[in-house]
């Protein structure tokens, strides 16, 4: 709707000053929109880079205790641990996964242990760090079982409680696996643990760094198109998202990011639910490759940032969470 017309009316009179600008800027970024991923791996006093991903590393155990004060101190509310499972733990079950000594587990009672609830821990739910395939479930035929991985994935969920988790992320996109994983919380009297779906998450392209970090892309042989959604598809995330609400879902996530702006925004506008964006590796490494190739300036980091902000995103998963943190 066009309230007045031109010379009278003239927009850009607002944007002469800073202070203009400022005073009339729709959405605004802070520290506590920004959850950062971190990377896990056994051994002692290791800090290794990922090649595919600048300035993102891999962390032993005792090493997460630094890194973990840093984001305490930029206000930084949450983080999300991610698993790079030695393959001779591996098989095509993903029983590591239940193994209350693996990586995950072990950084969560490290975490906890040092930090109590000065931050929150997300734990993702899936069998592709553990499993000798690379899926995200039971293999059978290159198609992998739905029921048979969500009757592993709710004893995962559970352990991750147990072993102090606040918030379970389930990013397998079997169907019911929210609904199991809350009833088996509960009647295990977890009831307050936050269960984080992500309900909408594409078949994407964007995915081969992190991939890298986790230990999965050498394995993986096949595609993830029979359980992960199609990106030719918008619609199809309100059925996902209704069904994960309905099942028990606290807060729902969209994964990849900037090419699912639309998605973000029609996901909040319909169902008033917080909604999350994951702004995944593949989107860092591009970005951060064009800063280095003077192709786009810095400043690309906080407008891509501020896209999800628009879009209606209540928190960004994002690998920048740090590097943008620090000058919020």
């Amino acid at each position: 709707m066009i309230t007045g017309k031109f010379p009278n009316l003239r927009l850009r009179r607002l944007r002469k000053f800073n202070w203009s600008r400022k005073l009339v800027q729709e959405n605004n970024l802070a520290s506590s929109d920004l959850i950062y991923p971190l990377f896990v791996i056994e051994g002692k006093n290791k800090k290794k880079p990922i090649k595919s991903m600048p300035n993102v590393y891999q962390y032993s155990i005792d090493n997460l205790g630094s890194i973990v004060s840093t984001v305490i101190k930029n206000k930084i509310p949450m983080i999300a641990l991610f698993p790079s499972t030695p393959s001779n733990k591996k098989d095509p079950f993903g029983n590591e996964a239940l193994n209350e000594n693996n990586l995950v587990c072990k950084a969560i009672k490290f975490i906890k242990k040092r930090f109590k609830n000065d931050i929150g821990i997300m734990c993702d739910v899936a069998l592709d760090p553990y499993t000798s395939h690379g899926h995200d479930g039971v293999l059978k035929k290159n198609y992998v079982l739905n029921d048979e991985t969500v009757n592993i994935l709710k004893k995962q969920a559970l352990l991750q409680a147990q072993m102090g988790c606040d918030v379970i992320a389930p990013s397998d996109m079997m169907d019911g696996r929210i609904g199991k994983i809350r009833k088996h919380l509960d009647k295990n009297k977890y009831h307050d643990v936050q269960l984080l779906s992500y309900a909408v998450k594409y078949a994407s392209n964007f995915y081969g760094p992190f991939r890298d970090a986790v230990g999965s892309k050498k394995t993986l042989k096949s595609d993830k198109k029979n359980y992960q959604m199609d990106f030719a598809n918008g619609n199809e995330a309100y059925r996902e998202v209704a069904l994960d609400i309905k099942e028990g879902a606290d807060m729902v996530m969209v994964k990849p990011g900037m090419p699912y702006l639309d998605v973000i925004k029609s996901i909040k506008e319909n169902f008033k639910i917080p909604v999350l964006a994951y702004q995944v590796s593949g989107e860092y490494s591009l970005i951060k490759n064009g800063i280095k190739n003077n192709l786009i300036n810095k400043e690309a980091i906080l407008e891509s940032l501020m896209c999800f902000k628009r879009a209606g995103a209540s928190a960004i998963v994002t690998y920048f969470a740090l590097e943008i943190a620090k000058n919020l």
